[in-house]
């Protein structure tokens, strides 16, 4: 068994920019997603078995897109009266995540709802919400371009310290 997910790897200059972001945020007490750990699932299975593991790898091999540029949105929450993900919107990347659902829809459920967002924080509690909103509304994101050229079948191992993101299969695009 393996929990797996696809995800889209950023470009260093991108990971730059969302540390960036990063510490203009208000003070919170969580926790900050690591530059290593950044990246936009596309597609996240959990637990899977290695039968699983294998029809994916196989499905993957055979997957066709063509590469393609991404930007980066606006900053956001998922519930203001309930924050928990701090999240930065990632633009053009619906349709690569609809074929990746299409190609594996004999092998888990389509996706009901996708937001295609780059979780960049994790907050556990907020000293004063409202302060914390106004805060983060002045944040600046620059709408930075970047080619998606692969995607990345990759494996998560939780530890105490977080996740440790492995790479299973990198699937070029042409």
């Amino acid at each position: 068994m393996a929990r797996c997910f696809i995800a889209i790897a950023f470009p260093e200059e991108i990971k730059k920019e969302i540390i960036k972001i990063q510490k203009q945020l208000p003070e919170f007490k969580g926790k900050l997603t690591e530059k290593e750990n950044l990246h936009l699932t596309l597609k996240f299975f959990g637990e899977i078995s290695d039968e699983k593991l294998i029809e994916v790898k196989k499905t993957l091999k055979k997957f066709k897109f063509k590469k393609f540029r991404a930007k980066l949105g606006d900053l956001g929450l998922f519930c203001e009266s309930f924050i928990r993900i701090l999240w930065i919107k990632l633009e053009n990347c619906d349709e690569l995540q609809k074929e990746i659902d299409n190609s594996l829809k004999d092998l888990f459920k389509k996706e009901k709802r996708f937001m295609s967002h780059l979780t960049i924080g994790r907050v556990k509690s907020i000293r004063d919400k409202k302060l914390f909103i106004n805060c983060m509304k002045k944040i600046n994101v620059k709408p930075l371009e970047f080619e998606v050229n692969e995607i990345h079948f990759k494996e998560s191992n939780l530890t105490p310290n977080g996740p440790i993101y492995s790479d299973i299969l990198k699937i070029k695009l042409t």
